[in-house]
């Protein structure tokens, strides 16, 4: 199964993917680490958002997008900007979309600890929480 691993944070789309075979986790090199929508209140950038995360799916054949929930009040909580990509992304076609809470996304990774340090990862440290939002998805019991 292959997952794609998403932090919504701005007007950006960070992305990571991340594959389990025989038990072992690989994370396959992608052309793009983040999708950026430039304006949010153009209908066609939204479009052109959706069609670019939805075709870099299909080209790298994910079978699950699992996006980082953000709260919808308080100090953290998510920008307009990031429930719109948001919904771009759940509205696409051919692949599934979960979200994983924080809280849910801690409580697996406190079963199924990260087994390595993500510096040995090779990816980008404004990476790590789409990375960790993927692995606490892939490594989840079913």
């Amino acid at each position: 199964m292959k997952v794609c691993g998403v932090e919504l944070k701005g007007n950006e789309a960070i992305i990571c993917l991340m594959s389990l075979s025989d038990g072992l986790i690989d994370l396959p090199d992608c052309r793009v680490r983040r999708l950026t929508l430039v304006d949010v209140n153009s209908r066609d950038q939204l479009i052109d958002f959706q069609f670019a995360f939805a075709k870099l799916m299909e080209d790298y054949k994910v079978d699950k997008v699992i996006i980082r929930q953000r709260p919808t009040k308080g100090k953290f909580s998510g920008s307009a900007n990031g429930f719109k990509m948001e919904a771009a992304i759940q509205l696409s076609d051919g692949f599934e979309v979960e979200t994983l809470s924080a809280t849910e996304i801690k409580e697996q990774l406190s079963h199924n600890p990260i087994p390595i340090p993500f510096t040995s990862t090779g990816l980008k440290a404004f990476q790590e929480p789409a990375f960790t939002t993927a692995f606490a998805a892939i490594s989840r019991k079913k």
